[in-house]
């Protein structure tokens, strides 16, 4: 039986090529991933690029409630939303409401991807942190205000210039975006967005920069396996799954 362990259902943004891929060269044996893309109108451009992407954020919301309810169907022990952005733009502490339907649709716990990251954040201990984002600046400071307000201490940042369509860009893109948001100061560093592929150089930018490193889809990983009772360690992903 597929999932004997957990099923894990995931809502996604429809364009984004990266959230599969890297959640199933993470999960270990017995869990299964299960993915239902979020409903948006033809009129919000064109998905991956900058423009029109406050609008995209928008109309994720609003398109939850058949992906949602498709998922209830495989009856998953808990429910991502996978998409960073989406807390930003409501802003911290403001996305209780968004928590409450997706549960209410799907049946079961609903995870959003930047509580993922917060919970990751204090599991390591951190206080001062270093962002990297790959988002227009509109998104990206509203991305810098969210983790101020949860009470991190922003000693780093960095936006990732010349972002034609964040789906068409590289590990090694996310690395130098990491590299450029790092100061000494930094407990850890920050890749924000789901989009961005990241996780395969995690190890790599952890032993170069001598701290944590995490990415939204590494933290949703993790903390979806923990809620779902799954606390096997995964290594080759950076510390934060390989001390589970």
């Amino acid at each position: 039986m597929f999932g004997w362990r957990a099923r894990v259902g995931v809502l996604l943004p429809p364009g984004n090529p990266t959230v599969e891929p890297e959640l199933w060269g993470m999960a270990p044996a017995g869990v299964s991933l299960h993915f239902a893309r979020l409903e948006t109108p033809p009129s919000v451009g064109k998905a991956g690029e900058p423009e029109g992407m406050e609008e995209r954020i928008r109309a994720y919301r609003e398109g939850l409630a058949g992906p949602a309810t498709a998922l209830a169907q495989v009856r998953p022990a808990v429910v991502v939303l996978a998409h960073t952005a989406s807390s930003y733009a409501l802003g911290f502490g403001k996305e209780q409401a968004l928590v409450d339907r997706i549960a209410a649709l799907s049946g079961a716990p609903a995870l959003l991807a930047a509580h993922a990251v917060l919970a990751a954040l204090q599991h390591l201990g951190v206080k001062r942190l270093a962002l990297g984002t790959p988002y227009p600046e509109s998104i990206s400071r509203q991305g810098h205000a969210y983790w101020e307000a949860a009470g991190f201490q922003l000693v780093g940042y960095h936006r990732l210039a010349g972002v034609v369509n964040i789906y068409d860009e590289s590990e090694e893109r996310a690395a130098e975006l990491a590299r450029q948001a790092d100061t000494p100061e930094a407990q850890a560093v920050l890749i924000s967005g789901t989009g961005l592929p990241t996780v395969g150089v995690l190890e790599r930018l952890e032993r170069e920069l001598g701290k944590p490193v995490v990415s939204s889809n590494q933290a949703c990983l993790w903390r979806a396996l923990r809620l779902a009772g799954v606390g096997e360690p995964v290594t080759g992903f950076g510390r934060l799954l390989r001390e589970a």
